[in-house]
């Protein structure tokens, strides 16, 4: 389970991650990054901890489906945020393929993802 603190949960946060970071399209999923954002709800806090979201629609799947998708995801994420700058903004979102993809394409395409966004692989 991802811990508490990583979690991103305000509708603001999602829209800032999506809005203002950088993107990064595979098969199952899109990736958004927002690099080193402060957290507005934490004073003082000099090194906020990378926050992660999900976004999995009906498109996916139904309840059962998508709430596999969500842990899947969630699981996946928790070991790569070591990877991910301090104080950045993660939302995954979930294509419609995800809903039938495996744990090891789901883990593939985040790792791609990842990789692009964080300067290791070319467009």
């Amino acid at each position: 389970m991802l811990p508490t603190e990583h979690r991103l949960r305000r509708r603001e946060d999602f829209a800032t991650a999506v809005r203002r970071g950088r993107r990064a399209g595979r098969p199952l999923l899109v990736v958004h990054l927002r690099r080193g954002a402060t957290d507005p709800h934490v004073p003082g806090e000099s090194s906020p901890p990378t926050r992660a979201g999900f976004v999995v629609s009906k498109a996916v799947g139904g309840a059962v489906v998508r709430n596999e998708v969500k842990r899947r995801l969630r699981h996946l994420m928790r070991d790569r945020l070591a990877k991910v700058p301090p104080g950045s903004l993660v939302v995954v979102r979930a294509l419609p393929g995800a809903g039938g993809a495996d744990h090891a394409q789901l883990a593939r395409d985040l790792d791609a993802a990842l990789e692009r966004l964080l300067g290791g692989g070319a467009r």
